[in-house]
């Protein structure tokens, strides 16, 4: 059993230095990882980075990250990403990062995703260049996960996790305004992962939502932004898959 500590949309800045830490303290005796999913911080500026790193530096689980959009505000999401790099953390985008835990093999892919709406209500790529870039860049991302899982089945991984910020079902948006939905996720990404295959997927960015999901191929997704799960993180128990070849127990 592999333990999955997640948490999204912690939105760090100076003032809140440390507020996290003794929390994330706990997490060797509990977790075998920390998933961070995006709007780490307010503003995307470095200043916030830093508070960030300072809170998951050295803590003794590896720790895996996707940017959310407010983590691209500033425009400096490069320098946020090298931030928390130096912190230990493994920065996604359209990539993937294979974890050791015990015996296990843990794969996580990850990236921000994007928005345009779900099946029946969802932007096409069609009419002025500006909404046909809207569209590329959400099938760009869903095309990088779909790619990274792929990645990841060919390494034999044990466990498989996809990691976004924006949301791959509408489920777990339930407790938003509809009208907004186009902004918060995107069925590319659902598709992205039910193609690949994966044994959780993870997402944050709707506060209002709701933490249960799943794709329309069975994949359990939860969202995790803070304001949803009420805590510092919530943990997440995954079965190891049955290796081919292994003996019967």
């Amino acid at each position: 059993m592999i333990r999955v500590a997640a948490v999204g949309d912690i939105h760090m800045g100076p003032d809140t230095r440390g507020v996290l830490r003794p929390a994330f303290d706990t997490l060797p005796e509990c977790a075998d990882m920390l998933l961070l999913a995006g709007d780490l911080t307010r503003h995307g500026t470095t200043d916030e980075a830093r508070v960030v790193a300072d809170e998951i530096r050295g803590l003794g689980v590896p720790v895996v990250a996707v940017l959310g959009n407010h983590d691209y505000h500033d425009d400096r999401q490069d320098e946020v990403s090298e931030l928390l790099r130096d912190a230990g953390a493994h920065v996604l985008e359209g990539e993937a990062t294979v974890l050791t835990v015990g015996d296990a093999r843990v794969g996580v892919a990850g990236t921000k995703g994007f928005g345009g709406g779900f099946v029946g209500a969802s932007a096409g790529e069609f009419g002025e260049p500006v909404m046909k870039e809207f569209v590329r860049v959400s099938r760009r991302c869903a095309d990088g996960l779909r790619t990274a899982l792929e990645r990841l089945a060919e390494e034999d991984c044990d466990v498989r996790i996809a990691l976004t910020h924006y949301s791959p079902v509408p489920e777990t948006l339930a407790g938003e305004p509809p009208e907004i939905y186009p902004f918060l996720g995107s069925y590319l990404l659902a598709e992205a992962v039910d193609t690949a295959g994966a044994d959780l997927a993870v997402h944050g960015h709707a506060h209002a939502g709701s933490e249960h999901g799943m794709t329309t191929g069975g994949v359990k997704v939860r969202n995790v932004a803070q304001p949803v799960i009420g805590r510092a993180f919530h943990v997440y128990h995954l079965p190891l898959r049955e290796r081919v070849g292994a003996d019967a127990v």
